[in-house]
């Protein structure tokens, strides 16, 4: 699956961001598999706290999701880091019936890779809404609220004060 050794020792890693979603089946669990997978092929983890999150751009009556970000360092392609979370999420039950924000047991969306910027039919870089959601904002500010995510001039956590407070995102009792 993971063409890229986690001992990859190149000088030209790149921090790599992602976040993660679940508002179906077991959520946390999850949260978790998605976390050893990437782990697995990436090596250690920066993890920020579970959130809980409404639904945003959703059908009507979808189920809250739980939220998290991780980073890590990387030499991977980020075409290749798509497709690698595609075939987690795929691997841990995700179907596509085609309907825009239908429930997931799993998201990963691929948010940032260094300052690399990213335009094709298959991936924008950086995650061209990220800067707007709250609930990729405030896990990425446990990470690293000094941020600065290609093309912005503020951090995340300045972005994140700019949000409103609704949709709410509040810390998931582990």
């Amino acid at each position: 699956m993971c063409s890229v050794s986690q001992t990859d020792s190149s000088c030209c890693a790149r921090r790599t961001g992602f976040s993660l979603g679940s508002n179906r089946g077991d959520r946390l669990a999850f949260l978790e598999s998605a976390c050893d997978r990437l782990a697995e092929c990436f090596g250690n983890l920066r993890l920020s706290q579970v959130y809980e999150t409404e639904p945003v751009d959703c059908p009507p009556d979808s189920p809250s999701f739980l939220n998290a970000c991780v980073e890590a360092a990387t030499t991977m392609p980020p075409e290749e880091i798509l497709r690698y979370c595609q075939e987690i999420e795929e691997a841990l039950g995700r179907v596509r019936f085609g309907i825009y924000g239908e429930a997931r047991t799993c998201d990963i969306d691929l948010i940032y890779s260094g300052y690399l910027q990213v335009s094709s039919p298959h991936l924008t870089l950086p995650h061209p809404r990220a800067t707007q959601r709250r609930f990729v904002l405030q896990p990425l500010c446990d990470i690293d609220p000094s941020l600065v995510l290609p093309g912005q001039t503020s951090t995340v956590q300045e972005l994140l004060a700019r949000l409103p407070e609704l949709p709410s995102v509040t810390l998931f009792d582990l």
